[in-house]
């Protein structure tokens, strides 16, 4: 499975980082990133992307794990 972190940076690098994986059209793949702006929006992207998307929240991170 495809782990990608994306802590610590800003919008729309997380969005970038989902793409680039998508691109590579996995079944599953996990991406983690902080809590705020990033949480909500990574998720959507990919369940736009066609993924059915699960997020484990932790503290100050949230880690997306997207399935086809």
């Amino acid at each position: 499975m495809i782990q990608v972190d994306a802590r610590g940076l800003a919008c729309p690098q997380p969005i970038m980082k989902a793409r680039d994986i998508i691109a590579e059209n996995p079944q599953e793949f996990e991406i983690i990133v902080d809590t705020g702006a990033p949480k909500t929006n990574v998720p959507r992207f990919i369940k736009r992307s066609g993924y059915k998307v699960e997020l484990i929240e932790k503290e100050d991170e949230v880690t997306i794990i997207a399935r086809r």
